[in-house]
């Protein structure tokens, strides 16, 4: 509960609350804990004379109005939750700026001072406590209300084995509050708190089951997993580094568990389990894998907080006293004459212990046990009133995966269905999680998003996930499931995914001067297509590869198309008809259309072309010779 309890006597009477009525309804007795948000008090509810614990927050959170409206709503959200292994909230309320949450009033210490006293639990201790510490959080997750706060300082255990988790209203409406404590500690705690509330204060299921993950590694180890000079330093090892296994740090402790903490662990939210349900069900598939049973281990005496109900026993007969007699002496006539009149008084009282023998022989052996009525294939509630009405009373314990019984649906309960039972006895209730066997979905080819929706929705996990190129399945998209599409497999099974990165990408060669026969062979062996394309190029020969794109040394993709340019050599120009121009005329003409010329001249002419070759209108490539005869 956050709470540190009071040592002495003193500083409860020197509490100003202490003695005071609240509201009008709730006597303060004494002051119980104190921790850095509130105070609790052990009080009397006078309207229906019961024990209560009243929390009280600080001024410093009472005086912010936005934290004392939040703090009111969500306290209303928390006093709808009805768990075993939920402290329950009664009422609310504000008296003369005591901002106030009346609750159960519980027998038992915190798990802190267990684990002060123990250092460490057992495995099957450890299992124990997390098995009810995860139906709360399922109970609540269900109600859509986060925690926030999970911490051992928030879990209380009684004498006689039972664990309630503690402060739901409470943590969620801090959360919202400016209010800076003295000590500087993060909310959530700073060795629980997860990485995305250390990043951007975002918090939702994922957050509580981290914050769990983090305390049953502590449960199993006896420490936190970081350490730091300062509670920042602490929460920054959440953002950056992994939750080791509990077996890293401790001998004994089975892989099974190993592995659901590693998974309520992972910092990426998406990797864990969805909520409080599905990693209740992972914890119990692991528990009975390995065979483990254990119990929850009882507080320490000297610590107890004394949180429990007190009720007046009634005052017996003290059968070690002798009543006084009169001394005995000779008896009186008149004694004498009223001998007789006894016996019908005798009689009377025969008769009346007889019917009292006869009444009480017939409650132990039959009046006091009745008979179990089915609830089965009843919803938890509906089953819980029809127990109620018969005088008995339900315990909502580890959900079961079945294939005959629809989900929600109450699939066993212990007693058996009209087996003889005390009445005001408890029955244990398990509801059905679905199908125990399950198909995985056709998910290749989808998104992983839309995956990890569709597998969560089928009642399976997520598994390893293996990154691989890829030609044909996008990159970020789902290629295979192992075990494959279709299979079934057992209800909270893991399923690995291999998800594409995309193509593999590939330094494109450089093939340039190369035939076309030859380039294709060189990009074809680092995993690239062809596709020819001929181009005029005054500087490379005809036949060999000019360029391609994209350009060598450039990053392309396996399976990626380059186009290769092949040159067709100098593009065609027609060649003029200069016959009959002159000499220079004709050379002008000829060079201005990209040809050569090559004269031959014939002496005493008057320097006239008299024929040429190629003649003109011929098509030749630019940069060829044209002969003419010059006379």
């Amino acid at each position: 509960m956050d709470a540190t309890p009071s040592s002495a006597r003193s500083t409860t009477l020197s509490d100003p609350l202490v003695d005071r009525l609240l509201d009008g309804r709730y006597a303060i007795e004494s002051r119980l804990a104190r921790g850095g948000m509130a105070s609790v008090y052990l009080a009397t509810d006078i309207r229906l004379e019961r024990k209560v614990a009243v929390k009280v927050m600080h001024s410093a959170l009472a005086e912010d109005p936005d934290f004392v409206a939040r703090f009111n709503r969500e306290a209303r959200a928390a006093a709808r939750l009805s768990h075993p292994a939920v402290v329950s909230v009664y009422d609310q309320g504000t008296d003369d700026g005591h901002v106030f949450l009346v609750m159960e009033y519980v027998a038992g210490t915190t798990l802190r001072e267990v684990l002060r006293e123990r250092g460490r639990l057992s495995p099957g201790e450890a299992v124990a406590i997390m098995d009810h510490v995860l139906a709360a959080l399922a109970t609540a997750h269900a109600a859509g209300l986060i925690h926030r706060d999970v911490k051992p300082e928030n879990v209380l255990v009684t004498p006689d084995g039972r664990v309630k988790v503690a402060d739901f209203g409470l943590a969620r409406a801090i959360a919202g509050t400016t209010v800076t404590r003295d000590d500087s500690t993060l909310l959530g705690t700073a060795a629980y708190i997860s990485p995305e509330q250390v990043q951007d204060g975002t918090a939702d299921a994922r957050s509580d089951v981290y914050a769990a993950g983090v305390m049953f590694f502590e449960l199993l180890t006896g420490s936190a997993p970081f350490t730091g000079e300062s509670p920042i330093a602490v929460a920054y090892r959440h953002l950056s580094d992994d939750v080791p296994p509990p077996s890293s740090r401790a001998s004994g402790i089975p892989r099974e568990l190993d592995d659901v903490v590693r998974r309520a662990t992972a910092r990426d939210p998406d990797a864990r389990f969805a909520d409080g349900r599905e990693m209740h069900t992972a914890l119990v598939q692991a528990r009975d894998q390995i065979g483990l049973h254990g119990t929850v281990p009882a507080p320490p005496a000297d610590n107890t907080i004394n949180l429990a109900r007190t009720t007046s026993a009634p005052v017996l007969p003290d059968r070690n006293r002798t009543a006084a007699l009169p001394p005995a002496g000779p008896p009186r006539q008149d004694d004498e004459q009223r001998e007789p009149r006894r016996w019908p008084f005798v009689v009377v009282a025969i008769v009346v212990l007889s019917l009292i023998a006869g009444v009480g022989g017939w409650w132990l052996a039959v009046g006091r046990y009745t008979h179990a009525p089915s609830v089965l294939r009843l919803t938890y509630a509906a089953a819980a009133d029809k127990l109620d009405k018969a005088g008995l009373h339900a315990h909502e314990g580890t959900p079961v995966y079945t294939d005959s019984v629809p989900r929600g649906q109450v699939a066993e309960q212990d007693p058996a269905p009209n087996a003889r039972v005390h009445r005001g006895a408890t029955i244990d209730l398990r509801v059905s999680a679905g199908p125990a066997h399950v198909g995985i979905p056709d998910i290749a080819g989808d998104k992983l998003s839309v995956a990890v929706t569709a597998l969560r929705k089928a009642n399976l996990g997520v598994g390893n996930k293996t990154q691989v190129y890829s030609t044909t399945v996008p990159a970020g998209h789902v290629i295979k499931t192992d075990p494959a599409v279709g299979t079934k497999i057992p209800a909270g099974s893991d399923v690995n995914l291999t998800i594409s990165q995309g193509p593999r990408p590939v330094k494109m060669p450089d093939v340039t001067n190369k035939s076309y026969d030859d380039a294709v062979s060189i990009l074809t062996g680092v995993g690239l297509k062809a596709s020819r394309q001929d181009v005029y190029s005054d500087t490379v020969p005809a036949g060999k590869v000019v360029t391609t794109l994209p350009a060598p040394g450039a990053t392309a993709h396996e399976g990626q198309t380059v186009v290769v340019k092949v040159s067709k050599g100098p593009p065609l120009v027609r060649v003029p008809d200069v016959v009959g121009d002159s000499e220079k005329d004709a050379k002008a003409i000829l060079e201005r259309a990209g040809l050569h010329v090559d004269e031959r001249k014939l002496p005493g002419g008057p320097k006239m072309v008299l024929q040429q070759s190629p003649r003109g209108g011929s098509m030749v490539p630019r940069g060829s010779t044209v002969v003419i005869e010059v006379f």
